[in-house]
């Protein structure tokens, strides 16, 4: 039995687990997020205390950490927490007036403290438990990544998403899905972009996903004169148009130094798009150049070369896709599942190891 506790979004998604929505506020800087009420989740104990749970995962930082924190220790409960935001590059973005390395110093303790209040840490990837270590996490951890459901990603019925938005069966279309976020480093794709469509003036920039960076993005395609161009599509159903999206593209691209894991680049490749990524931060375990995708270094040149290259080869860019495609193969959510379960039995034994130690 698994119950969710998650804010409340005008658009609350189905599921068949029990989900206790739990009222929110938006962020101003970040329209996408929301933020609980730590009293309200706190409030839940009397109807918790009801029921039998095993262990208590955070999955997001702030006030669902603290109030995780809270319930595992008032249900006496071991807790686990997966950390995926890498605060040392987020602060940056959003408070560019303050200095850096004192930024540098808050996230890195703001981290440390996070993971060392709970009794397990799970890591996407192999380079952001390295950075937790650094900061000088203690707790018991591991690196387990996000698994796809590969049948997902599988089309439905014929394609729509290039009409819906006005593009045309001839035109090579470029595609980025995320955040639309500072960190993301989408201007450097633009920047790729405008170098691909000189040679190729087919050309599209898809941007699907919304986040802080989107007027400003929106402010930079019209200075670069390429609002007719680059193509905002905001948010998408992840289980119908976003996989419609995949594939009508023709190229992934990818830019962000700041992954901890980077699944989006598994979903290209589980669609049978090659993917032109950097590999960086936690895209480092993901990416293997030419199974499903060209590693290219954050230089424009490069970058765009090998967005060409495939652009302009559609028998090297099928081969690239279908190596992608037998790649991802490796990343299945019941693999990944079964690893989560292994991490919480060794967690919950260690837990009662320590109790009876202190007993006796």
């Amino acid at each position: 039995m698994v119950t969710l506790i998650a804010p409340e979004y005008p658009e609350n998604c189905q599921s068949d687990i029990e989900i206790i929505r739990i009222p929110s506020k938006k962020l101003p800087f970040d329209p996408e997020d929301r933020l609980m009420s730590l009293a309200r989740v706190k409030g839940l104990l009397p109807k918790l205390e009801k029921k039998r749970f095993d262990v208590v995962h955070i999955q997001t930082p702030f006030v669902a950490h603290y109030g995780g924190v809270y319930l595992a220790k008032k249900l006496g409960l071991p807790s686990v927490v997966s950390y995926h935001t890498y605060f040392e590059a987020y602060f940056e973005k959003y408070l560019p007036w303050l200095p850096h390395f004192l930024l540098r110093g808050i996230a890195r303790r703001f981290s440390a403290s996070q993971c060392n209040q709970v009794d397990g840490v799970i890591s996407p990837s192999n380079q952001m438990l390295g950075k937790l270590r650094e900061y000088g996490t203690k707790t018991e951890a591991r690196v387990i990544p996000t698994g796809l459901k590969l049948n997902q990603y599988k089309m439905k019925g014929e394609s729509s998403f290039r009409q819906n938005h006005g593009i045309s069966k001839d035109d090579q279309v470029l595609l980025y899905v995320g955040r639309v976020a500072h960190e993301k480093n989408i201007p450097f794709l633009m920047d790729v972009f405008v170098e691909v469509f000189e040679q190729n003036n087919n050309a599209k920039l898809v941007i699907a996903g919304e986040g802080p960076a989107h007027k400003a993005l929106k402010n930079r395609a019209k200075v670069l004169d390429m609002e007719e161009n680059i193509i905002f599509v905001g948010y998408l159903d992840r289980e119908t148009e976003l996989i419609d999206c995949y594939h009508s593209a023709d190229v992934f691209v990818f830019s962000s130094e700041t992954e901890t894991q980077g699944l989006v680049l598994l979903e290209a490749m589980a669609c049978n798009l090659p993917v032109v990524s950097v590999a960086s931060m936690g895209s480092k375990d993901v990416l293997i150049d030419k199974q499903g995708c060209l590693i290219a270094n954050l230089e424009i040149n490069e970058f765009s070369e090998k967005v060409i290259k495939l652009l302009t080869e559609p028998e090297y860019a099928s081969r690239i896709a279908k190596a992608g495609v037998a790649y991802v193969g490796n990343w299945s959510t019941e693999d990944k599942a079964q690893e989560l379960l292994d991490f919480y039995q060794s967690v919950m034994r260690r837990r009662q190891q320590e109790t009876i130690a202190v007993a006796t």
